[in-house]
């Protein structure tokens, strides 16, 4: 047993080394999936090996006929069309910001709201710990007070703001 035990060591070490320098940030309470629903235009994002070269993204949540929660992400990468299906559940109460993503099934991936506006026109989302982050909105292009105030939000929850690239 104890030989079982110095075996997964190294693993645990290089797993909490990995982790984020951001403080766990709650998800928005009062969230209201139906309003969330429809077409969000990634304005910006931290850079992540699943989006690598891809622009003109965007993500479109609504309801399968089974009432189930989907997603569809499209994008261009080297001006090509991609897209990818994913399923949508909430990991904890539906009225929080905290949902799960899976584009390969069974395997989920946190969704924390962490910032949206309160008629639903821009959200930030990130992963559990920090290393994932997007910024949504309605349109394609942010007024500039809500860009600046989402930028004074990363700021603040020591997002590196200065690696953030456009998703338009």
């Amino acid at each position: 047993m104890r030989f079982f035990k110095w075996l997964f060591l190294p693993f645990l070490l290089t797993a909490a080394s990995c982790r984020s320098t951001v403080p766990a940030i709650p998800a928005v309470s009062g969230f209201e999936v139906d309003k969330y629903l429809g077409k969000w235009y990634e304005i910006c994002r931290l850079p992540n090996w699943f989006e690598k070269d891809m622009r003109g993204v965007s993500a479109e949540y609504f309801r399968s006929p089974d009432g189930s929660l989907r997603v569809i992400n499209r994008g261009l990468k080297n001006g090509i069309p991609k897209s990818v299906n994913g399923f949508i559940r909430f990991a904890g109460s539906g009225s929080t910001g905290e949902l799960q993503v899976s584009f390969f099934r069974p395997f989920y991936a946190d969704y924390r709201i962490i910032k949206l506006a309160p008629d639903y026109r821009y959200s930030v989302v990130t992963s559990q710990d920090g290393t994932l982050l997007w910024v949504l909105s309605r349109t394609v292009q942010l007024e500039a007070s809500d860009q600046a105030e989402i930028m004074d939000f990363l700021r603040k929850h020591a997002f590196p703001v200065e690696n953030l690239i456009p998703g338009q």
